[in-house]
Order: C-alpha cells, then sequence, then structure tokens
C-alpha cells in the first residue's frame, strides 16, 4: 500500500509515468534519486523515536518490579563486627533462618557379608571388629553340628538338630542356608530384622558358598567382604597349624579354599589378612564400612 501511494504521488511530478514506474521497478536503488524519499525517511525516523520509547517504557515496567523488593539488609565489616551480630545481618538480609539440623539424613543401616576361604581368619576380624566397632550386630547362625568344646549356645552359634533346622526351613525363617561338610547352617530372619529397626548395622559370617546365595538374594543392597592371606602358601600353611583336621579332611580344605579364592570377582571388597598384622585388617573393614556410610547413594536393605 505504501509502494503504490508513492508510485502515485510521483506521477504528479514525472512528465512520463511509465518512466517513473519503470525507475521504480527496483524501488530500494532509486528511491534517493527521488525528492519524495525525503519522507519516507522521516517516517522511518518516526517509527524508529516510537520503537525506541516503547523499548523504553518496558524498561521502566522492569525497573517498577525490582522497586517492589524488600531493601537489602546493611552488613557489618566482617572486621569489627562479632559473629553473632553477622550471624543475625546474614540471616535479616537473605530473608531466612538458618536450620540447626544435620544437613545429611541418618545413614541405613548397612547389611556387611564377611567371607573367605577357611584358614584366612574370619573369626578372629569379627572377634577383633565386635571389640573396637559400636552400632554393630554380629548375626548368631543355626547350625546343626554338635558343639565344640568352649563354644557357647547362643553366642557362638544356635545349636540345633538336624530336625529342628529343617523345621525352620520349611517355615522360611532363614535368609540363607547350606549343607557345608555335612552339617546345616542358616541365617535366621528375625534376627536382622530386630537389630535393623534399632538402627545397628549387620555383620554375617558366611563361607563361600553361602556367600554366593546371598548375593543372589540381597544383590548389590549388601556389602560383601573378601577375606584372603597373604598368599596361597601362607593360607595352606594356616589350615596346618590349626590342628583340627585329619589328613584326609585336610586335602579337602586346602583343596576347597585354593578354588574358593577364584570367587574373588564375586565380591565388593577385598581386605588381606596378613600374618601379625590383624589390627591392619580391621581398620580396613571399618574404613569400607565408613567409605559406605558416607556415599550419597545409600545401599537399602529389606528383608
Amino acid at each position: 500500500m505504501l509502494f503504490r501511494r508513492i508510485c502515485n504521488s510521483l506521477t504528479r511530478f514525472d512528465p512520463n509515468p511509465l518512466l517513473c514506474h519503470r525507475k521504480l521497478a527496483n524501488p530500494l536503488a532509486n528511491f534517493a534519486s527521488c525528492p519524495q524519499f525525503l519522507n519516507l525517511n522521516r517516517f522511518k525516523s518516526l517509527s524508529h523515536s516510537s520503537s525506541s520509547g516503547a523499548h523504553k517504557s518496558f524498561s521502566s515496567n522492569s525497573k517498577m518490579g525490582d522497586a517492589r523488593r524488600p531493601p537489602a539488609v546493611p552488613i557489618p565489616a566482617v572486621e569489627t563486627a562479632d559473629r553473632a551480630e553477622l550471624y543475625r545481618a546474614l540471616e535479616a538480609s537473605l530473608g531466612c533462618t538458618f536450620r540447626s539440623d544435620p544437613l545429611t539424613p541418618n545413614p541405613n543401616p548397612l547389611i556387611i557379608v564377611i567371607s573367605g576361604p577357611s584358614g584366612v581368619g574370619k573369626d578372629a576380624v569379627i572377634k577383633r571388629l565386635r571389640e573396637v566397632r559400636q552400632g554393630i550386630h554380629f548375626v548368631v547362625t543355626v547350625t546343626s553340628r554338635a558343639k565344640r568344646e568352649g563354644e557357647i549356645d547362643g553366642k557362638d552359634y544356635f545349636f540345633v538338630s538336624k530336625e529342628e533346622f529343617l523345621s525352620m526351613v520349611e517355615r522360611n525363617e532363614l535368609l540363607e542356608y547350606a549343607l557345608v561338610y555335612g552339617d546345616y547352617k542358616g541365617i535366621p530372619k528375625q534376627q536382622i530384622r530386630e537389630f535393623m529397626a534399632k538402627g545397628c548395622d549387620i555383620v554375617l559370617r558366611v563361607d563361600i558358598q553361602g556367600a554366593a546365595t546371598l548375593r543372589r538374594i540381597l544383590r548389590d543392597s549388601a556389602l560383601f567382604v573378601f577375606l584372603v592371606a597373604e598368599s596361597e602358601s601362607a593360607l595352606v600353611k594356616r589350615l596346618i597349624d590349626r590342628k583340627t583336621e585329619t589328613k584326609e579332611t585336610l586335602m579337602v580344605r586346602v583343596a576347597t579354599a585354593r578354588e574358593e579364592v577364584k570367587h574373588i570377582r564375586d565380591f565388593d571388597y577385598v581386605v588381606v589378612n596378613a600374618d601379625g598384622k590383624l589390627d591392619g585388617a580391621v581398620k580396613l573393614v571399618e574404613s569400607i564400612i565408613d567409605a559406605e556410610k558416607a556415599k550419597v547413594r545409600q545401599r537399602n536393605v529389606v528383608i
């Protein structure tokens, strides 16, 4: 529409209207040569001023929004003000009250599965861990084997008959159980539930077979620690020094231990329990527990 009005006005000044329209075939190239183009420049100038004014008006509205914010509270000089004064000034300036409750929730109770071949010192590590670590319950397993000299029922194991053990299996009272060297061993569920409800971590001492079963049941919700001797030679010497086996059972235990070491990759952590360095092994187990409790994504166990 603007282009047509300009063309009509140009015909009043150009004696040859066709020539004028021919000149305007490329209007942008020929407007500068026409006197009426001055009026168009003036129109553009007015339009630009109008749009600039609208932009300024919008900016003015933004400033009005900023003006509604509460004025900042002056912060006293850090060099001269005491801590309480600065604390109150920061709260007032930020419009909040600093909370004193912990920034992180209490860590979830852990289930720590400690396993390893015969002769690596599982019982020694657990005994020392019991002495130095608070807030841990060491599960007492149920077994059908006969009580050995010096063992206490309810402390070392719950000793039951084979028939009673199988009844517990039928009632689904065991988290895991296995037949080991002709005797049954199992982990009672209720004992775990009771102490986890109190916020205690749970330590389970199991053999390799039991650890594999627990891994299938608990998956990554539990923490699996593998204890090893410093070498295969050291492990065999420990089994010999126990003096609790016949030559036939000793042969079986040594052969089984050599095979069990191959399952090391099925565990989360490996702890070397070297001769004469029990405290170092126990401290490493404690460090593993502490590291797990410091994780952002906690393990969550449901029994």
